[in-house]
């Protein structure tokens, strides 16, 4: 580590939440903006509640539905546990995106400033660890010649405040250029659903900016797709089961039509 001082105190969640590491399934479903956290030793970041509880502060709803989702499959889930505001773990570090300083309108009191010492810490102690157990997991499939597919889990405002138009998309499938899942995947939900699907939209699978997909995936080869889930529809517990339900039914079986694990059972 770096940093002259620790950022992280005994009490402090570890940054990785881990469910079903010993998982059989070839789906390993990953949520870089699952949890909302924040180390005491930063206190609120300088917000209130509101803020924090807002999109800026985490997928909302995102690890509702995945945990179910991955519990079903019987699948491993690992997931960040601090919010994207302490340090976003899908941004490359450094990048301007990193530690945001403003939000969609809401400046961060506690990300002003900071000293390399700071900076380094939150890097060190938070996104590494998280990315290195994803790392872990991936090697270990590989040394046991298992087939993995890469699944990353995010949620998306329905409105944001800088852009106030509403957005109509219910599930956004986005890949860079390995599209062997993600169009297997957009064939099974425009063909057997009725759901608004945007493809690469509203997002997109940004390779100078992202970190999870190009360095875990893309740059492994490893095949994958990134799904965003309008948050609107997972705010509760039963919109989170709805797509938690209805999501275990097609993940399978687009992995299974793309061919990429040929003997992949659910």
């Amino acid at each position: 580590m770096n940093t002259k001082t620790r950022l992280l105190r005994d009490e402090d969640p570890l940054p990785c939440g881990v469910e079903r590491p010993e998982s059989a399934s070839p789906i390993l479903f990953v949520s870089d903006h699952a949890g909302r956290a924040v180390p005491q030793a930063l206190g609120t970041l300088g917000l209130d509640e509101v803020e924090l509880s807002r999109h800026i502060g985490h997928d909302i709803g995102i690890y509702g539905v995945t945990t179910k989702l991955a519990q079903t499959l019987g699948a491993t889930y690992l997931f960040q546990r601090y919010s994207r505001l302490v340090i976003d773990c899908n941004r490359k570090p450094r990048n301007q995106q990193s530690i945001p300083t403003v939000s969609d309108g809401t400046a961060i009191p506690g990300n002003l400033d900071l000293t390399e010492d700071e900076t380094a810490a939150r890097e060190d102690e938070i996104m590494r660890p998280y990315h290195t157990r994803i790392e872990t997991e991936l090697a270990g499939r590989a040394a046991k010649g298992r087939p993995t597919v890469l699944i990353s889990m995010h949620s998306y405002t329905e409105q944001m405040r800088s852009a106030p138009s509403h957005r109509p998309w219910e599930i956004c499938v986005m890949a860079a250029r390995d599209w062997r899942l993600a169009d297997a995947l957009v064939q099974v939900l425009q063909s057997e659903t009725t759901l608004c699907v945007g493809v690469n939209e509203p997002y997109v699978v940004d390779m100078e900016m992202d970190y999870t997909v190009p360095t875990h995936a893309e740059g492994k080869n490893i095949p994958y797709v990134e799904i965003e889930i309008r948050q609107d529809l997972i705010a509760d517990t039963s919109g989170q089961q709805y797509w938690a339900t209805l999501l275990s039914d097609i993940f399978p079986r687009a992995v299974a039509q793309s061919g990429i694990v040929p003997e992949y059972n659910q």
